[in-house]
């Protein structure tokens, strides 16, 4: 006989009392949303597998504290122990009539409405720290007229085909694949409009990017032929507008920003970058920009303000070295915001995921 005259411990009693529990990213109860794929009863101990939404989660020790308190009120449980793991959804977005990539869960869109901004960097640390938290991630260089992947990610080598498609590079754990691997990086690119659109067709119909729960586009700026082709052709599952704290950058960065929402495009949010000089003799930040410009324009166009990501010289220098400074280091202010920009733009997919409306039941009457 157990304690508090629970005879035999179930399945179903556990489940029960964990359906109180909340996915606090979503506001949905985790058995709701399917969360617990597992549970096994040992005598009075129970055993969990949770599934996390993002790779990236602050949530972890409520959710464990609010499942130990919920299981808690049961009666006879002993030990309690959890297995977690990560299960990144498909979240949609984009057009309903354009064709996925096989196999990728998320496309990311890194755009900014004007050149020098430092979306390619934002690009390719997003990536980095998607994938240092244990996701999947490709990272396509669709800025087919100044690739930066390749020097940024430290990739240089010719990629290989097989079986009739191209082999992404990898570095820092992530999928590559840019015009910058293919051409030669010395010669201008000098294409129309549709030689450009037949390219990045080519990148993502042709590259075998495998399982990737985020394939991250480092966009070119502007709002020009490569943007409509790829919100045309792939749903894209949201977009990260980039700008600094400059008002005309601010101000380009929201034409950019339009663009998308016009195409139906979500928003994930928007990143102030070199937001503020940390000068490294003495850490003190120095607003060469000015300040603020980031949140007043999220604010002003209903949208999050996703991260600021401040001026460090070791930022320049890796880029320079094909190390990302998340990588080279990742102690630093910088690589600390960029971290907190991956955790915010997964926990948006995650959301819009579980937010996508269900399809109804028809009940059929007999008669």
């Amino acid at each position: 006989m157990m304690d508090n005259g629970v005879d035999v411990l179930t399945q179903e009693q556990v489940l029960n009392a964990l359906r109180s529990v909340a996915e606090p990213a979503t506001g949905r109860g985790l058995v709701d949303l399917k969360l617990v794929p597992n549970v096994q009863i040992h005598g009075r101990d129970v055993q969990l597998t949770i599934e996390l939404l993002s790779p990236i989660s602050t949530t972890r020790e409520k959710i464990e504290r609010d499942v130990r308190a919920a299981l808690g009120t049961i009666g006879g449980v002993e030990r309690i122990a959890i297995e977690w793991r990560t299960k990144v959804r498909a979240s949609g977005g984009g057009r309903s009539d354009a064709q996925p990539i096989p196999g990728v869960k998320n496309t990311i869109a890194v755009a900014s409405g004007k050149g020098g901004v430092g979306k390619s960097t934002v690009a390719a640390n997003l990536a980095v720290s998607l994938a240092q938290a244990g996701a999947k991630v490709g990272l396509l260089d669709a800025d087919v007229y100044g690739p930066s992947v390749p020097l940024m990610m430290g990739a240089s080598e010719k990629p290989l085909m097989k079986d009739n498609k191209i082999v992404p590079l990898e570095a820092h754990g992530v999928s590559l694949m840019s015009i910058g691997f293919i051409l030669d990086p010395t010669k201008a690119l000098i294409w129309r409009g549709p030689l450009v659109a037949q390219l990045i067709n080519q990148f993502l119909n042709d590259v075998n990017w495998g399982n990737l729960d985020y394939l991250v586009l480092d966009l070119p700026p502007g709002t020009g032929d490569v943007q409509l082709t790829l919100v045309q052709k792939i749903p894209i599952a949201g977009a990260v507008i980039v700008t600094t704290p400059q008002q005309v950058a601010l101000a380009d960065a929201v034409k950019g920003l339009k663009m998308f929402q016009e195409v139906k495009t979500p928003i994930l949010g928007i990143v102030e970058n070199m937001s503020g000089f940390i000068s490294p003799s003495d850490g003190i930040r120095y607003n060469i920009f000015g300040e603020g410009g980031g949140q007043r324009t999220a604010d002003e166009n209903g949208v999050e303000l996703l991260g600021q990501i401040p001026i460090e010289p070791a930022i320049g220098v890796g880029g320079d070295e094909g190390i990302p400074i998340v990588v080279a280091a990742p102690e630093s202010a910088s690589a600390i915001a960029f971290g907190h920009l991956a955790e915010r733009v997964a926990t948006q997919l995650a959301v819009q995921a579980v937010a996508k409306p269900r399809k109804p039941t028809i009940m059929l009457k007999t008669v």
